[in-house]
C-alpha cells in the first residue's frame, strides 16, 4: 500500500470510512480512506493538539498544513467562522475528503495542492496561524524542508502549532528550529506527544 504522504486519486465509495468524531464542540459523522492518515479514527497526536492549543483568534487566515481527512481545518472553521482557512495535503485522496468533510461540518474551506495553497497563501499576505501534526515518517530532511517552506509565511504577530511524538523526535526539532531563527517553546506534554508553538523569523 501507498503510504499517506504520497498523491493518491479520490476514493471510492467502497474505499471510504466511517468516522464519528467530536471537532469544535460538535458531534460529526466524518469519512475517511485507506491511503489517508488515520483512516478510521481521529489519531492521538491530533487529539492532543486540538485539547491542549490555545483558542484560535477569531479571525485571520490559518493553515492546516497537511491536512488529511480534515479535523484540524474543520477545527479552525468551526471555531473561527470569521477566518479564512486553508488546508493543503500531497494527496487528492486527502483533499477531496477534506472538501466532502467540510461541506458535511458546514464550514467554508480552501483546500489544495501545496502550489494552489502556497499562492493563496502570498495573495492573502501571509498566515496568523498554522495548526500542523506534520508527516514525520517521510523522513528528517523533507520535514525540515516542509517546514522552513511554509513557516517563513508567518506574519509578524502569527504563530505555528505543532505536535509531535516525543519518541519521533519533538525535542530535536524543537532545538533544530530555534537554531533556524523560529523561537519555539513548548506548551504542552501530553501521552507521549509535544505540542510545540513557533514564532516567527
Amino acid at each position: 500500500m501507498e503510504q499517506y504522504f504520497t498523491d493518491q486519486p479520490a476514493a471510492s465509495a467502497g474505499e471510504r470510512t466511517q468516522i464519528e468524531v467530536t471537532l469544535g464542540g460538535k458531534k460529526l459523522r466524518l469519512e475517511g480512506a485507506e491511503g489517508v492518515f488515520s483512516a478510521r479514527h481521529l489519531d492521538k497526536a491530533t487529539a492532543v493538539l486540538l485539547a491542549e492549543a490555545p483558542t484560535p483568534p477569531g479571525t485571520g487566515t490559518f493553515l492546516d498544513l497537511g491536512c488529511g481527512w480534515g479535523p484540524l481545518a474543520i477545527s479552525l472553521g468551526l471555531l473561527s467562522p470569521d477566518s479564512q482557512v486553508l488546508a493543503v495535503d500531497v494527496s487528492e485522496r486527502a483533499r477531496d475528503l477534506s472538501r466532502t468533510n467540510a461541506q458535511r461540518a458546514g464550514v467554508c474551506l480552501q483546500v489544495g495542492s501545496p502550489e494552489e495553497i502556497f499562492a493563496a497563501t502570498k495573495a492573502a499576505g501571509g498566515l496568523d496561524l498554522i495548526w500542523s501534526n506534520p508527516p514525520v515518517r517521510i523522513g528528517k530532511k523533507p520535514l525540515q524542508d516542509l517546514l522552513l517552506t511554509w513557516l517563513p509565511l508567518l506574519k509578524s504577530d502569527g504563530e505555528a502549532i505543532l505536535v509531535m511524538g516525543k519518541n519521533l523526535g519533538a525535542d530535536s526539532m524543537q532545538k533544530w528550529l530555534c537554531a533556524q531563527g523560529f523561537p519555539t517553546r513548548r506548551l504542552a506534554s501530553k501521552k507521549g506527544f509535544r505540542l510545540l508553538a513557533v514564532s516567527p523569523a
